[in-house]
């Protein structure tokens, strides 16, 4: 099959890109490439296309067979630098893409959403069916998009959208704004893993590469199976209050200690997940990983790398402070287009009729 993969240089899309190619499939990404020097080791070497997934047109798509589409402002800080950017990308730019798939002929359409569009829901496990309830731009625009690709759905176009859990672990691509990222990542380089909240709120945790595997089990599942489905992307007994999070890190990171911020209440994000549809629906789907699993992986990551407490804080490993360092810079404009191609940039696009051949 072959698969265009949006934002094939982020967190996810550097560990799903190899993951698909290794099951056979002929995978080309598309990418802006904000991100693709923020490396943490070697990522694999992927066909890319340099371009924005607002300026795409029928005719980029229409010779492949699926599009997952991963590329987004992705998450709430970075959501929250300018909410208009955030629905224009995450929600205007996704129902854009999925309009010309659907002119393109292409039959399968993989969304990657997020369980924050739960957002403030307490301590009841959430299923598919439960209300949105998002508190922040990013969350909000993801349930736009959902709403609006579903509405596309017919006998020709299959959307299927994938809520992920809160990833963590490993990727070519690292981020430290992530919850279990930051917190072994603060254990292992300053000892202080630092709650700002009051540690209460429940989050659903998910490993990269399960996530991944989520899409490929989606991928190969039966079309009736998955049509115009969401699922929640996780496994049921890995919801985990932050708390409970800190407290696993300070077991697996010798010496380290965990403290609160002063004046920390309450998180207005709280949500819990129940994953049995995606069981039920789709056998395929396997993870392997679990929260104390992806500590240890991460904590002997960081060691290997050299991780220093500097890189807590640099744009390298934050997607905020990237976008904040390219606008600075004059690299991107107010609207995250590029003012002059970086020279990390590779081919613009190459034919896709010729890498068919």
């Amino acid at each position: 099959m072959w698969i265009m993969v949006t934002g094939c240089h982020g967190y996810i899309g550097s560990v799903l890109a190899p993951m698909l190619i290794a099951e056979g499939h002929q995978v080309i990404g598309v990418d802006t490439g904000w991100f693709e020097p923020c490396t943490f080791g070697s990522p694999a070497d992927v066909p890319c296309w340099n371009r924005d997934i607002r300026e795409l047109g029928a005719d980029d798509v229409e010779a492949f067979d699926a599009i997952i589409h991963l590329a987004a402002l992705s998450n709430d800080p970075l959501g929250s630098l300018d909410p208009k950017l955030t629905y224009a990308i995450n929600h205007l730019a996704t129902v854009r893409l999925a309009r010309v798939a659907r002119q393109a002929g292409i039959s399968r359409f993989l969304v990657s959403t997020s369980c924050s569009t739960y957002g403030a829901s307490g301590d009841d496990l959430l299923r598919e069916e439960a209300a949105f309830n998002p508190v922040t731009p990013y969350g909000q625009s993801k349930v736009l998009a959902e709403h609006e690709v579903a509405d596309l759905a017919d006998d020709a176009f299959s959307p299927t959208f994938l809520r992920n859990a809160t990833a963590y672990g490993v990727s070519p691509r690292l981020r430290l704004d992530l919850v279990l990222n930051d917190f072994v990542a603060a254990a292992y380089t300053t000892g202080r893993i630092l709650i700002k909240s009051d540690g209460s709120p429940w989050r659903p945790l998910v490993h990269v590469e399960d996530i991944c595997r989520a899409f490929i089990a989606i991928l190969k599942a039966p079309r009736e199976a998955v049509h115009n489905q969401a699922f929640n992307i996780g496994r049921t007994s890995e919801n985990y209050q932050v708390r409970e999070l800190a407290d696993i890190v300070r077991e697996t990171v010798p010496n380290s200690l965990v403290e609160y911020a002063g004046g920390g209440g309450p998180d207005a994000r709280c949500y819990r997940i129940d994953c049995g549809k995606i069981e039920r629906l789709v056998p395929g789907f396997q993870p392997r990983w679990n929260v104390r699993l992806g500590a240890r992986q991460l904590y002997e990551a960081y060691q290997q790398r050299g991780l220093t407490a500097a890189d807590l804080t640099s744009p390298r490993y934050i997607r905020l402070g990237r976008l904040l360092e390219l606008l600075s810079g004059g690299q991107l404009d107010t609207a995250l287009r590029w003012q002059t191609v970086p020279r990390h940039h590779g081919t613009a696009k190459e034919p896709l009729a010729e890498l068919r051949q």
